[in-house]
């Protein structure tokens, strides 16, 4: 018996080890992301337009269910998931690019506008 426990506490930290390990591997400061004129193109005419329907949709989703989340005390994560979500997906990346947050050029130029 002592021995499966054994196991168990070794596979348990297997599957923390393997959850933690992507975290930092996609806890990099910038994205590296060069994206064509296609996909700028798709993107604005496609898929911003989208995320800005889901946002306000999200927004009024949010706004119906606001009573019952503050019951619950979950307004907060109703509104990342409903609002926040969306709004950071749809303005929060540059043209063209999959993933949210700055890209390199941006953060250069924000470190050389703080050197000035």
């Amino acid at each position: 018996m002592k021995k499966i426990t054994g196991v168990r506490r070794i596979a348990s930290a297997l599957v923390i080890a393997c959850l933690v390990m992507p975290q930092a591997v996609l806890a990099e400061s910038a994205i590296d992301e060069s994206p064509n004129e296609w996909a700028m193109v798709g993107d604005l005419l496609v898929a911003r337009p989208a995320g800005l329907v889901l946002t306000a949709g999200g927004a009024a989703v949010w706004l119906v269910s606001l009573p019952f989340t503050l019951l619950a005390g979950h307004a907060g994560e109703a509104a990342e998931t409903l609002v926040l979500g969306p709004g950071e997906s749809t303005f929060m990346r540059c043209l063209g690019c999959r993933n949210t947050g700055y890209t390199n050029k941006d953060v250069e130029a924000i470190r050389e506008a703080r050197e000035d």
